[in-house]
């Protein structure tokens, strides 16, 4: 599964999931006509919070994690179940 297919898992706009027995709020936001994506988790109750922005080009995705490795934020992404509503 591609970081792409990771992302597009999360609903657009703000949702609810839950990532090692821990709530969380996720925003998503699109922007460039779906090229590029921000998205901001932040834990309920915690201190703990995951923040990207992700890119589309004709060659290759492109993720930025914002303050913290990749590694954390992709097993975020991996691991994360969204909440139905």
């Amino acid at each position: 599964m591609t970081i792409n297919d990771l992302i597009a898992k999360i609903p657009l706009g703000y949702s609810e999931g839950r990532y090692q027995k821990q709530k969380y709020g996720i925003s998503k936001q699109v922007f460039n006509e779906g090229k590029s994506f921000k998205i901001y988790a932040e834990a309920l109750g915690a201190k703990d919070f995951i923040s990207l922005n992700f890119y589309l080009t004709e060659d290759k995705e492109l993720l930025k994690p914002c303050e913290m490795p990749a590694e954390k934020v992709i097993a975020f992404l991996r691991a994360v179940v969204i909440e139905k509503t």
